[in-house]
C-alpha cells in the first residue's frame, strides 16, 4: 500500500473515533460538570448522551460509574442522618436512591426502618399515655404490637417491664391496703414495742400478729414526722431485729429476725427464667455470687434457670438477668483483598558468538578410530560456534487478583477465610528393618484471613485482623523422587477501631525484585554507548503489592441498658431486700380502664350490627362454663360482598378460663374497606357484668384498637362476642384479609390467658 495513502487512512480513522467520543455535546458538558464537582447535573447529561447513543459503550460506562458513586454517597449520607435521628433528611435521601435504583436493598431497608420507627414512636406515646391513666391493658397491647415487629426495641422492653412490675401482683406475698400510705407523725421514747404497734394499728387499721418469741416489753425509741406508716414500720422492724410476713390485705405477722424463724416464716418463691442470649451456666454463677441463691437448677439443653428464694431475691435475679440476657452484637465485615503484580522485562543488545567447539568427524564406519586421529586435517575436524543474536525485546505484565468476601461474625468471635489450594507435602519414614512409609500433610497456600470484631456501645467496632498471602516459590525434588515446596509468605496483623460504615485501606505489603544480567564481549562490551553493539543486557523488574480494604456494617449493635436499671438497692449484708412499698396496691383492670375514654373514636349512629353471629359458632357450646384449658378465638364475617355494601365482622371467644379484660388490634386494607363503627360485644357483659369499652380507629393506617374490661373480681366464662366492627366495601379486591394482629386476654388477678390470634377473614369484593 502506498505509505501516503496508509498515513491518510490512519489519520482519518483517528479523527472519526475522536469525533465519535467528543462529538456529543451532552457527554462533553457532563465531563465538564463532573470536573467542576457538579455530579448530579453531570449524571443528567451522561444519561442524555446514553439515551441518544445507546450503542456507545463509553457513554454508558461514564453514566454507570458516576451513578454508582452518587448512590454510594447518598446512601452514606442517609445512614449518617438516620443514626443522628434526622429521619426527614434520611427519608429524602433513601427515596432519592430508590428513584434511581429501585433494587437498592440497603436504601429500601433504611426507609422501612424509618417508617417503622415513626409508627413505633406513635405506639410508644399511646402506651405511655395509657400507663399514666393506669390503663395497663391498653399499654401492654401497644407494647406487644411494637415487640412483634422489633423484639429488641429498647424503650418497648423497658415499658413492658414497668407495666409488668406495676400490674402483676406478687403471688408469694399478698399486698396490703392503701392504709400504709397514710402520713404519720410518731414520737416514742423508750416505749414498749407492743404499745408502738398498738398505736400504728389504730392509725392504719392493720392487724399485727406476734410470734411467741417477740418480746412485747422490749423498749424502742422512734421520732418520725410526716412519714408514711410503711416507712415507719420498716424502720421499726429494722432497728429491733424483727421481720414481717404479710398474711392478707390487712394482717402482718411479726417475728424475730433469726435463722430459725426465717426458715419457718419467710415466704419463698420458685421462678424459672428462660434465657435467650446469655449462657445458663454463666447466669447461674452470677446469681450465686450476687444474690447468693442456694436452690438453683440449670438446664443447659433448654438454656433455662430455676431458682427458689425469697421474693426480694427473685426480683433481684430478674433485674440482674435483664441486664445480662441481652442480644449479642453482630457485625458484617465487607473485605476486599487486591494483589497487584507488575512485571517489566527489557532485553536489548547484540549477543556475539562466545564459544567455538572442535570435534573430529566420524569415519566411514560411523565411529572415530585411532587412524582417523592420526590423519586429522581441516576436512576431518568439525567446528561448532554459538549463534550471533540481536536482542530487542520488552515485556510488560500486569496481574490483579481480587477477593471480595463478606463475613458475618458475632462479637469477639473469630471468623476465618481461606482462598487458595491445599498443597500435599510428602514425608518419608524408614525403619531399621527397611520398611519405608510415606505420610502426606496438606499445607494451605493462598489467601488466609482471620478477623475478630469487638462491638462497642457507641456504634464503633474494633477489628483484630490477621492476613497471610502465600504462594509456591520453588519446588525441589528429593532423592526418593518426592517434591518439596518452597513457600513464600507475606503476613500482616493489626487492630483497628472503625465506626459503622467507615472504610479503612491497608497497603504497603510490597515485594520488589530487580535483576540485571549482561552478556558482552570482553573489553569491547565495556565501552560506553558502543558497548551495546558488543553485548546484550537483560533487565527484569517484578513488583507485587497486597492491598486490604475493610468496612464494618453493624447488624446488631451493642445495646447499653438504661442507667436507672444498672443500679438498685439490695438491702444489707445480712438481709437481702429490694426496697419496695408493701402497700403497692394496683387498681383492678376495671378501675384502670375506667379512666380512659369510653366513646368510640368515630361513632356512627347508623351502625347497629347484631351482637350475635347469624350462624352458630363452630368453637363450642356457649352455654358451657369455661374450664382451665385452651382459649379459642374466631373471626367471623362474610367471604364475599359487593362494592358499597355494609357488613359486620365479629370476634368470638370460647374462654378456657374466666377472662376479665381483652385488648386487641385488628388490621385491614384501607383502600378496600372503611370502618363505619365499633360496638362492644356481649361476652364480658354476661351475668349482668359492668364493663368499660374504649376503641380507636386509624383509617389511614387500616387499624382498629379496642379494649374491653369487666369490673369486679370475677370474669366472664361463657362463649360470646368480644367486639363487632362494621365495614363498608369501597373498591373491588380479590382475597383481601381482615385479621387480628394482637389479642391478649387477661384473667383473674391480672393473669395472662394463653390465646393465639384467630385465622384471618378473607373477603372478596365484587363490582
Amino acid at each position: 500500500m502506498n505509505p501516503r495513502l496508509f498515513r491518510f487512512l490512519t489519520i482519518a480513522l483517528i479523527a472519526i473515533l475522536l469525533g465519535g467520543c467528543m462529538g456529543n455535546p451532552a457527554y462533553q458538558e457532563g465531563r465538564d460538570l463532573a470536573a467542576d464537582g457538579q455530579d448530579e447535573r453531570a449524571l443528567e447529561k451522561f444519561q442524555t448522551a446514553t439515551t441518544e447513543n445507546p450503542g456507545n459503550g463509553m457513554y454508558r460506562a461514564a453514566y454507570v460509574r458516576l451513578r454508582e458513586r452518587l448512590l454510594s454517597r447518598w446512601l452514606d449520607q442517609g445512614l449518617t442522618a438516620q443514626r443522628a435521628g434526622k429521619d426527614d433528611d434520611a427519608e429524602k435521601l433513601f427515596r432519592r436512591i430508590l428513584d434511581e435504583d429501585p433494587t437498592n436493598t440497603r436504601a429500601r431497608n433504611g426507609l422501612s426502618d424509618i417508617l417503622r420507627g415513626i409508627r413505633h414512636r406513635t405506639l410508644l406515646a399511646e402506651a405511655e399515655a395509657a400507663m399514666k391513666r393506669l390503663d395497663y391493658d391498653l399499654a401492654i397491647a401497644r407494647v406487644r404490637m411494637i415487640l412483634g415487629e422489633n423484639p429488641e426495641q429498647a424503650r418497648a422492653l423497658e415499658l413492658k417491664r414497668q407495666i409488668t412490675d406495676k400490674s402483676t401482683p406478687n403471688v408469694s406475698q399478698p399486698r396490703l391496703s392503701d392504709a400504709l400510705r397514710k402520713p404519720l407523725t410518731i414520737e416514742f421514747k423508750d416505749a414498749p414495742l407492743r404499745q408502738i404497734f398498738e398505736v400504728m394499728s389504730r392509725t392504719s387499721g392493720l392487724n399485727f400478729v406476734f410470734d411467741k418469741d417477740v418480746r412485747g416489753d422490749q423498749r424502742a425509741t422512734i421520732f418520725l414526722r410526716n412519714t408514711s406508716i410503711n416507712d415507719a414500720l420498716n424502720l421499726l422492724l429494722l432497728t429491733n431485729q424483727l421481720e414481717h410476713r404479710v398474711l392478707d390485705a390487712n394482717s402482718i405477722l411479726i417475728y424475730p429476725n433469726t435463722a430459725a424463724k426465717l426458715k419457718d416464716y419467710q415466704a419463698l418463691t420458685v421462678k424459672t427464667f428462660f434465657l435467650s442470649n446469655v449462657d445458663a451456666k454463666t447466669a447461674a454463677a452470677t446469681l450465686k455470687t450476687i444474690v447468693r441463691t442456694k436452690d438453683i437448677v440449670v438446664d443447659e439443653k433448654q438454656n433455662l434457670i430455676t431458682i427458689r428464694d425469697t421474693p426480694d431475691a427473685v426480683r433481684m435475679a430478674e433485674k440482674l438477668l435483664a441486664l445480662h440476657d441481652l442480644p449479642e452484637p453482630e457485625v458484617m465485615l465487607e473485605v476486599t483483598v487486591l494483589e497487584v503484580s507488575r512485571s517489566r522485562l527489557l532485553n536489548l543488545g547484540i549477543q556475539w558468538p562466545d564459544q567455538l567447539s572442535l570435534a573430529p568427524l566420524a569415519g566411514a564406519g560411523g565411529n572415530v578410530t585411532l587412524s582417523d586421529l592420526r590423519n586429522l586435517g581441516s576436512s576431518t575436524i568439525g567446528a561448532t560456534i554459538t549463534p550471533f543474536t540481536i536482542n530487542a525485546k520488552k515485556t510488560d505484565g500486569d496481574t490483579n487478583i481480587l477477593a471480595n468476601p463478606r463475613i458475618r461474625a458475632r462479637n469477639k468471635e473469630t471468623a476465618k477465610i481461606m482462598i487458595g489450594d491445599r498443597i500435599p507435602n510428602i514425608t518419608t519414614t524408614s525403619t531399621a528393618t527397611g520398611f519405608v512409609s510415606e505420610n502426606i500433610q496438606y499445607i494451605d497456600v493462598g489467601l488466609k484471613l482471620e478477623v475478630q470484631p469487638t462491638v462497642y456501645a457507641d456504634n464503633e467496632v474494633a477489628i483484630k485482623i490477621s492476613l497471610e498471602v502465600s504462594s509456591i516459590a520453588n519446588t525441589t525434588q528429593t532423592k526418593s523422587g518426592a517434591l518439596a515446596y518452597q513457600i513464600g509468605t507475606r503476613n500482616a496483623s493489626t487492630v483497628l477501631r472503625l465506626k459503622d460504615g467507615e472504610n479503612q485501606v491497608l497497603a504497603g505489603l510490597i515485594r520488589d525484585d530487580e535483576s540485571s544480567t549482561g552478556n558482552k564481549v570482553p573489553g569491547l562490551g565495556d565501552i560506553p554507548l558502543l558497548g551495546r553493539l558488543f553485548g546484550s543486557k537483560n533487565d527484569q523488574n517484578t513488583k507485587t503489592e497486597i492491598i486490604l480494604s475493610i468496612t464494618p456494617h453493624l447488624i446488631r449493635d451493642a445495646r447499653r441498658p438504661d442507667f436507672g436499671n444498672t443500679e438498685f438497692d439490695s438491702g444489707s449484708e445480712s438481709m437481702l431486700r429490694i426496697r419496695s412499698d408493701w402497700s403497692g396496691a394496683v387498681p383492678v383492670s376495671g378501675q384502670a380502664a375506667a379512666t380512659s375514654t369510653s366513646a368510640p373514636s368515630n361513632p356512627s349512629a347508623q351502625f347497629t350490627p347484631s351482637l350475635h353471629p347469624t350462624e352458630p359458632l363452630p368453637i363450642g357450646n356457649g352455654a358451657k362454663e369455661a374450664q382451665s384449658g385452651q382459649t379459642d378465638l374466631l373471626l367471623q364475617g362474610p367471604s364475599q360482598v359487593k362494592i358499597g355494601t355494609d357488613f359486620s365482622v365479629q370476634l368470638a371467644i370460647k374462654p378456657g378460663e374466666p377472662v376479665s379484660s381483652i385488648p386487641l388490634a385488628l388490621t385491614f386494607d384501607p383502600k378496600v374497606f372503611e370502618v363505619t363503627g365499633v360496638v362492644e360485644g356481649d361476652f364480658l357483659k354476661q351475668a349482668k357484668g359492668t364493663t368499660n369499652f374504649s376503641n380507636r380507629v386509624d383509617r389511614n393506617g387500616g387499624q382498629v384498637f379496642a379494649t374491653v374490661t369487666r369490673s369486679g373480681q370475677d370474669g366472664a366464662s361463657r362463649q360470646g362476642n368480644i367486639v363487632v366492627i362494621g365495614f363498608k366495601a369501597l373498591s373491588p379486591a380479590k382475597n383481601s384479609s381482615i385479621q387480628i394482629t394482637a389479642v391478649s386476654p387477661i384473667g383473674i388477678e391480672g393473669r395472662s390467658v394463653n390465646a393465639a390470634p384467630p385465622s384471618p377473614l378473607v373477603v372478596t369484593v365484587t363490582p
